[in-house]
């Protein structure tokens, strides 16, 4: 049975046509991977079949009654709640049959018609029952167990929500998306902020949701284990197909191909056509005939041109520093008013590949920063080489405000370049044309990171601090990414949720544990 039908969808954004006519249809019980390019339009179709944003053209019809939930790491939530309080909204309407039962037992007491007060007590007992087949006396427990699973449990459940990074409000958000258990799931990036344990839990999780997910990943790995269908939003259209990631990576690429053909078939006919007219339509004898292929020629359904696919050409100078001493810390104590972790103990030579790896919120992102001097130990000491050139990406990007577009920020910071020599910059990072002047902000989270990756691109360096740089980059990006790491002679301390692209980078590892 289908619960979502969509007809001629049809929707601009700046300017670029991201879908035109196209239609889909999920069905009960499916589990949906959506993929496409950087800024191809996947959080914007989410945010159409959501109801946050109108279309401009076609139909979105749910099944009625269907209960959608939808996660939305930009929403704002009540921040004065406590976290265990948050994650109980979830189930706000049993707690409400709660409060209505207790109403009636303490009305009871004034009552004394027996008839009445048997009435009460079989209302009263009804909506036991309901509780009770709910699991409502055990809700607890519930949210416990999907709050550990995501390691929300870490963070406390009386922690007031404002206290929590932005990181640890999606996590949150996602809990109480899984708690509610709507019919349908619409889930944007739900791993971004995972760790590998907690994506292995969410993993389980989701294989067995009995209902219907939709969810956007970069993480083709975890699309490979949850989905068994894939949307992939291509060429201005809409399509799906059975089977995971790499079923679906497979069918795509013979299908590009087929398209390109046809479009390229197409343009030759079409010139063909455009070069008759032009020959024939001034002459008496053959302007009828020109008439007719121009009729021909505006009846034709022309293809959209395919996809442009700006690859990155990801590379990071290095002038390598031949050291057993690169980075030294002794009993290291990180945070912010008090220390995070435990003593930390690390020692990095010239060509140390470091997967620091831990639950989310536990730190690491503190520790790449106390290294890089952005903030000060609480604790112990580290000493860095003297020649130490680090390179550093952060999981948060301020561009200041200042940058208006990517060309103006990289201008800002290497003012003597001339725009030309600025584009070919951007260019082998994947930023071209008129994503150089597009407003930074309207830029997707990949293009983003794409732009930070640039910026490194430029500076010679020994060693690489990168915090969660895969994040939002399509498996395009991610594999010039990996290439480029496996190519850098010096050390790289890598923060990342993504077990596959670290365990390649990385020769050692860091648990960091609380």
């Amino acid at each position: 049975m289908a619960i979502l039908e969509i007809k001629n969808l049809s929707h601009t954004f700046d300017g670029k046509p991201l879908f035109s006519g196209a239609n889909l249809s999920i069905n009960n019980g499916e589990h949906v991977g959506i993929v496409g390019l950087n800024g191809a339009g996947k959080t914007t179709f989410i945010n159409i079949i959501s109801g946050k944003l109108p279309q401009d053209e076609g139909e979105v019809k749910w099944l009625g009654g269907i209960k959608r939930g939808y996660l939305d790491q930009h929403a704002d939530i009540d921040r004065s709640n406590t976290v265990m309080d948050y994650l109980r909204e979830a189930f706000s309407d049993l707690y409400a049959e709660n409060e209505r039962m207790e109403k009636i037992y303490a009305d009871m007491a004034d009552l004394s018609d027996p008839d009445e007060l048997d009435r009460q007590i079989a209302k009263a007992n009804k909506i036991l029952e309901r509780l009770t087949d709910a699991g409502f006396f055990e809700l607890d427990s519930t949210i416990k167990k999907v709050a550990g699973g995501l390691g929300i449990a870490a963070l406390g459940y009386d922690t007031v929500i404002a206290t929590l990074s932005g990181g640890q409000r999606a996590k949150l958000m996602l809990a109480r998306l899984l708690l509610e258990r709507p019919d349908i799931m619409l889930l944007d990036e739900p791993t971004n902020f995972l760790d590998v344990e907690h994506i292995d839990w969410l993993t389980e999780y989701l294989n067995s949701v009995k209902g219907t997910f939709m969810v956007i990943s970069h993480d083709t790995a975890f699309l490979d284990k949850v989905t068994k269908f894939i949307v992939s939003i291509e060429n201005g259209s809409i399509k799906k197909y059975g089977g995971n990631y790499s079923t679906y990576i497979s069918q795509a690429e013979q299908n590009a191909k087929q398209y390109e053909e046809s479009y390229r078939r197409q343009q030759e006919e079409i010139k063909r056509m455009e070069d008759y007219i032009a020959r024939n339509k001034a002459r008496a004898a053959t302007a009828g005939m020109a008439n007719s292929r121009k009729k021909m020629l505006d009846r034709m359904e022309k293809l959209d041109k395919p996809s442009v696919i700006y690859d990155a050409d990801f590379s990071f100078p290095c002038e390598q520093l031949h050291t057993r001493d690169m980075l030294i810390a002794n009993e290291l104590l990180i945070g912010y008013t008090y220390p995070l972790l435990p003593p930390i103990n690390l020692h990095i030579d010239g060509e140390t590949k470091l997967w620091i790896r831990g639950t989310n919120g536990i730190g690491k992102t503190t520790l790449i920063k106390t290294l890089m001097g952005l903030l000060p130990p609480k604790g112990g000491n580290f000493a860095i080489h003297p020649f130490m050139k680090p390179g550093y990406i952060e999981q948060d990007f301020d561009f200041g405000t200042r940058a208006t577009n990517a060309l103006g920020y990289l201008s800002d910071l290497y003012p003597r370049l001339q725009p030309k020599q600025l584009r070919e910059k951007l260019a082998k990072a994947g930023i071209k044309n008129d994503l150089c002047t597009k407003p930074i902000k309207e830029l997707s989270g990949g293009e983003q990171v794409r732009v930070k990756l640039c910026v490194l691109m430029q500076k010679t360096t020994n060693i690489l601090l990168l915090d969660e740089p895969t994040n939002h980059l399509d498996v395009r990006a991610k594999e010039s990414l990996k290439k480029a790491l496996l190519e850098y002679k010096g050390a790289i301390l890598l923060v990342s949720h993504e077990r596959e692209f670290a365990e390649s980078v990385c020769t050692s590892t860091l648990d960091v544990k609380a």
